[in-house]
């Protein structure tokens, strides 16, 4: 998930997403690699990303526990590996300012005057 680095900006993270196009890419799924990255994720920023890409079937709590389900590994593979966002934007918490996505590359150039 990223985060605005606009000048002033105090809660840039996490970026809002508008999705406009989500294009779904099959990964084989890697268990090992999933749990690995389970604790790095902070997990509320990521439903939300993932249901505003239109995916809701994760649960709104999640605990390493859960990562001995078949079921909620291939959920959370899902969400994290095969949802891309094709089209869209990026949206700053705090100021509303845009972070196009264009061919699934998010413009992160600032301003001038936000630099």
């Amino acid at each position: 998930m990223l985060s605005s680095n606009i000048k002033g900006v105090t809660s840039g993270f996490p970026l809002r997403i508008e999705a406009e196009k989500v294009v779904e890419k099959q990964v084989e799924l890697n268990a090992a690699f999933l749990k690995n990255m389970f604790t790095k994720i902070e997990w509320k920023p990521f439903v939300d990303a993932s249901r505003a890409m239109g995916y809701a079937e994760l649960p709104d709590e999640a605990e390493s526990s859960m990562l001995e389900s078949d079921e909620f590994l291939q959920k959370f593979h899902h969400a994290l590996l095969e949802l891309h966002l094709e089209e869209g934007a990026l949206v700053c918490p705090e100021t509303g300012r845009r972070f196009l996505v264009n061919k699934g590359i998010p413009n992160m150039l600032l301003h001038e005057d936000e630099v």
